[in-house]
């Protein structure tokens, strides 16, 4: 790589890492090509630089034809309509043969055309060109002076302070994960399995009166006054299979959500979610019901709102399974006859409800919180009021 391509290199990546908080997707091991990637700046969501001597204009197209797949990939990933794609060349020269239009025109992925992605050419006879073109999709032109040639110090502690800050953003981004260790989780698993055996030895788990003695959802006793019905359905399961998948969703979904939100905003958030499938199931359905179903939908609803609080990295990670997931248990639930839907939806809403009001660690909106805490409570009191009263 050239001084000049080196320097502008180096001094580009510091200024879409430190001033544009854009953060490293990909990067080449030998530093020659990095894929950045910042979703609120929809002139330029990602933007892929590399180093390249661009010989041919054949290796022009192919090169951008590569960065079409590549950004449909991460379109698809990301769960975004469409993708904009800046894709950035620093070479010593231009192709020696016609090259032109694939500058001036951008490429489209084949299949759909959501992806589109727009060369910029930074070399001999294209630097006022590309520079203009490259300030454009910021607030605020890029100075002159940003593209002027710099020395080899100045090269290497911009290319420092670039891989150091994006590293830094990558570990702060990596802990928002692990807020905690579960515990509530595991101790959740072991109740709902310990209930499950004394239930087969008091007469069965599949038994209606073995499951209304232990504190199934019955409305007739609810309205007598039993209120702890409301939480305990939450450590019952009807038959094995019942029990099995509820656990191994609540290892999967509950650890997840209790490292993000930490030990005791999961204990609120699951025995809410819990609670509020509970009552809606109560207000909608007179059957008698068990499970941690809507307390598992809880989880959901927190994982939700974890994607409102943190939108880019929800879909870099796990936003889409996510929602894939909720659209395949829902729609299961409403083509199968004998499932408690309205179990699953409360404790979805209730989920993220408790989700809004005790916000994520290290983080607090008091106005937000409460709000979300009020809505919890109208809903709550509104459907207590009907359940009681129809």
């Amino acid at each position: 790589m050239g001084s000049y391509e080196n320097n502008l290199f180096w001094k580009l990546a510091y200024f879409l890492i430190v001033e544009q908080d854009y953060r490293i997707v990909r990067m080449e091991e030998n530093y020659q090509e990095i894929l950045f990637e910042n979703l609120s700046n929809k002139p330029a969501q990602i933007i892929r630089m590399a180093y390249s001597e661009l010989d041919w204009s054949s290796k022009m197209r192919r090169d951008i034809e590569r960065v079409l797949t590549v950004g449909e990939s991460i379109r698809k990933q990301l769960g975004k309509r469409e993708l904009t794609v800046v894709n950035l060349y620093l070479s010593p020269y231009p192709p020696v043969d016609a090259y032109e239009t694939y500058l001036k025109e951008p490429a489209y992925f084949p299949k759909g055309g959501r992806t589109k992605v727009t060369s910029i050419l930074f070399s001999e006879g294209h630097k006022h060109e590309a520079a203009k073109s490259l300030s454009g999709l910021f607030p605020g032109d890029l100075e002159a002076a940003f593209f002027e040639p710099g020395s080899e110090e100045e090269t290497a502690a911009y290319r420092r302070a670039a891989l150091v800050h994006s590293v830094k953003k990558s570990e702060e981004e990596k802990k928002v994960f692990h807020a905690s260790a579960p515990f509530f989780s595991y101790l959740f698993i072991a109740v709902q399995i310990i209930v499950f055996f004394l239930l087969e030895l008091s007469g069965g788990s599949t038994n209606s009166a073995t499951l209304i003695y232990f504190g199934a959802k019955y409305n007739p006793l609810i309205l007598e006054g039993e209120w702890w019905r409301f939480i305990t359905p939450v450590f019952l399961h009807i038959g094995f299979l019942h029990l099995l998948m509820n656990t191994f969703a609540l290892y999967f979904l509950g650890t997840a959500v209790e490292k993000i939100y930490g030990r005791f905003r999961f204990l609120f958030i699951y025995l809410f979610a819990g609670f509020a499938g509970t009552l809606a199931s109560f207000v909608i359905s007179p059957s008698l019901s068990a499970g941690a179903s809507g307390a598992i939908f809880g989880c959901f609803g927190a994982l939700l709102y974890f994607g409102v609080i943190y939108p880019r990295l929800f879909f870099r990670t796990m936003g889409m399974n996510i929602i894939v997931l909720i659209v395949i248990n829902l729609v299961f639930g409403f083509s199968m006859p004998g499932i408690d839907n309205a179990g699953h939806i409360g404790g979805l809403i209730g989920g993220f409800l408790a989700a809004g009001a005790v916000h994520v660690p290290a983080k607090t909106k008091p106005l937000m919180q409460l709000a979300f805490l009020a809505a919890a409570l109208l809903l709550t009191m509104g459907g207590l009021y009907i359940g009681f009263s129809v």
